[in-house]
């Protein structure tokens, strides 16, 4: 017998994603802004823990974290500057953690889909 507590697979994505904007994600002024999608596909019995699959077009958003985040980049391609530091860039393939207190500007350079998990407690 398998326990559903243990295993989850996650479902394919619906048609009713989120398009707001993500908290503590604010566009840049006069640069382009881009637009996404979130998919929250599995939260974690205690609320804790949350993963899915997000988009994003090409464009600027300057970002605060509240929580930590896990990244696996399935599409596009992307730079991250922490404010005050050096740009990073990431491709498909590629994952990497932001950490909560991350404060810095995403550029999106090619349509992005990436999975996501996140500590939000």
């Amino acid at each position: 017998m398998t326990d559903s507590t243990l295993l989850f697979k996650l479902p394919a994505l619906d048609s009713n994603p989120i398009v707001d904007d993500l908290a503590g994600w604010a566009a840049v002024p006069g640069k382009p802004k881009a637009t996404m999608k979130t998919w929250i596909q599995h939260t974690s019995a205690d609320g804790s823990i949350i993963s899915g699959v997000w988009q994003a077009t090409p464009g600027f958003w300057h970002t605060t974290y509240a929580a930590y985040e896990f990244v696996h980049l399935i599409e596009g391609s992307l730079t991250i500057t922490p404010d005050g530091g050096e740009t990073q860039t990431f491709g498909p393939g590629d994952g990497f953690v932001v950490d909560a207190g991350f404060k810095g500007v995403w550029e999106i350079k090619t349509p992005v889909k990436k999975h996501f998990v996140i500590k939000i407690k």
